[in-house]
């Protein structure tokens, strides 16, 4: 599941001289529910990166020559590894993040296993050279097909609260269809993207091929600035705006997902049993850091009240704890700088006049990043938790009265990445998922949207540039080329030098047999076209 507001706030374009920051001695890793430290790091230098780009653009040309079928090898390979070494890779992921063990498997190893056999067994028909028909009666002498080709070395940045699903599946998209990669993961999860590379390397991938710069954002910033041939970025709308510029500068592909503020529409037919518990999973999962996450909840005023007392009652019976315990549901936040903003914005709600029905409060006992999961009633677009990414364990939820008032609530956002509608009506459901602006709508679900391979991922506006994951994803790994090849190679072309009079006439001949609306005139025309080919007098 995609990032946000806090997923790499720290990237540096060093080419601006106020976001210019100092970088830290260490990289470190540490444990977010016991604050125990994992490992420390060596930042990577500008040097660093470079050099890893040119090791990369070197080793990329063999890469993509060993053809498309030792690259779905590679993965199949990968797939089996990563399946032996699921509980290992879960728990390095919950080390880093705190989320509960389930959910790194169900999140993020299943959601990378999945993504493989979706290259596996797309990869080889998507490289394919596609046939180009051609409806132009003049270029019928004509044989055209597209073909696909990697860009060449892939940069991508990644965040730290789906730190193996998210580099992972942009990764594999990237290495099947040719090119190299060049990681820089989040400071605060090298350990996940180290494990992603220890996989792929046992699996065939060369270490030239894909590599991982673990650094801070100055490494990032470096990533951006050296010989890559496109970026793939997932963080805050404000870094996402500096890359844009300054990839804008070099015309350097993008691809750009910038978190979001899902909302949840909750018809008068629904059934609030249903619903409520798909609330509390979808706001609270991940401690709620998660771009797919509900930010926003509109309730029909006819079920608001059993709504928002449903979802304060199962919200209180969540264990918040250290994701290694398996009876644990939430766990801790990433750290205390990301949990206070949600403080924040529960605070600035409450004193506009919102009333807090679960939660709201610190669990310091705990630890210092836990956060009770919240449940807040009687919100306005006036709070900052119904205008700003939250990122955090809390369900802000309104009421409307029509189904035209909750659209346009819904569409009351700068964000556009994802939303959810809850209806028994299924056409009614789909009717107004249409007119919601968002990259994915779900009906009676939500957030799992991102564990279906073939689904682009992706949102509209402040959300992003560009889509990850299926068809699409793939799409955004290539070059495409269209290659023509002229079956009279031989012989001159009639449209070339040496025009004149009679030319033009019979180019007019043309045009009117090909597209004139009277058989009388395409008749004519034809007639007048007589002779076209004759090239006598061409050049």
């Amino acid at each position: 599941m995609p990032c946000g507001a806090g997923a790499f706030a720290r990237v540096n374009l060093q080419m601006m001289a106020t976001d210019v920051q100092v970088a830290v001695r260490k990289v470190v890793s540490v444990n977010p529910a016991t604050g125990k430290l994992l490992r420390q790091f060596e930042p990577a230098t500008e040097a660093d990166v470079r050099a890893a780009v040119a090791r990369a653009r070197t080793a990329q040309p063999g890469w993509n020559d060993a053809g498309v079928r030792r690259r779905i090898a590679v993965l199949r390979s990968f797939q089996g590894l990563l399946h032996q070494n699921k509980s290992e890779v879960a728990r390095v992921i919950t080390s880093e993040v705190g989320k509960p063990l389930v959910e790194a498997l169900l999140t993020e190893v299943l959601v990378v296993l999945d993504a493989t056999r979706f290259c596996i067994e797309t990869a080889y028909s998507f490289l394919r050279d596609q046939p180009v028909p051609h409806g132009n009666l003049a270029m019928k002498t004509k044989s055209g097909r597209i073909l696909r080709q990697p860009y060449g070395v892939v940069g991508i940045i990644s965040p730290w609260n789906y730190p193996f699903s998210i580099p992972a599946t942009e990764t594999l998209a990237a290495l099947v269809t040719g090119n190299a990669v060049v990681l820089k993961p989040s400071e605060f999860t090298s350990l996940a993207a180290l494990e992603l590379a220890r996989l792929l390397w046992m699996a065939g991938v060369p270490e030239d091929v894909f590599q991982v710069v673990v650094g801070d954002g100055i490494a990032g910033s470096a990533l951006l600035n050296s010989e890559i041939d496109k970026l793939i970025f997932t963080g805050s709308v404000a870094t996402g705006k500096r890359i844009a510029q300054a990839a804008a500068a070099r015309i350097l592909p993008v691809v750009l997902e910038l978190g979001g503020k899902d909302p949840m529409l909750v018809l008068d037919d629904a059934n609030v049993e249903v619903a409520s518990s798909g609330a509390v999973w979808g706001a609270f999962m991940n401690a709620g850091e998660a771009c797919l996450s509900i930010e926003r909840c509109y309730v029909h005023r006819s079920l608001y009240q059993q709504f928002v007392e449903t979802c304060a009652c199962k919200a209180k019976q969540l264990k918040v704890g250290n994701g290694m315990d398996s009876e644990t549901d939430v766990g801790p936040m990433i750290h205390e700088r990301q949990l206070r903003i949600v403080e924040s914005q529960v605070k600035d709600a409450v004193s506009r006049g919102a009333r807090v029905l679960s939660g709201g409060a610190r669990l310091e006992k705990l630890g210092p990043n836990f956060y009770a999961p919240t449940v807040l009633a009687d919100v306005t677009h006036d709070m900052q938790i119904m205008r700003e990414e939250t990122f955090g364990p809390v369900l802000p939820v309104m009421p409307f009265d029509s189904d035209e008032q909750a659209v346009t609530l819904a569409n009351d956002s700068d964000y556009g990445l994802g939303a959810s509608v809850w209806t028994r009506d299924r056409a009614r459901g789909e009717a107004l998922a249409k007119r919601i602006q968002a990259g994915t709508v779900m009906i009676n679900d939500a957030v799992s949207c991102f564990g279906i391979s073939e689904a682009l991922h992706g949102g509209v506006k402040a959300s992003g540039l560009g889509r990850s994951h299926g068809h699409f994803g793939l799409e955004e790994m290539v070059r495409v080329k269209y290659l023509d090849v002229d079956l009279l190679g031989g012989v001159k072309k009639s449209w070339w030098y040496g025009y004149g009079e009679k030319f033009k006439r019979q180019m007019e001949g043309l045009v009117d047999m090909m597209f004139a609306r009277k058989w009388t005139e395409r008749l004519r025309g034809t007639l007048l076209t007589v002779g076209t080919f004759r090239l006598k007098g061409k050049l």
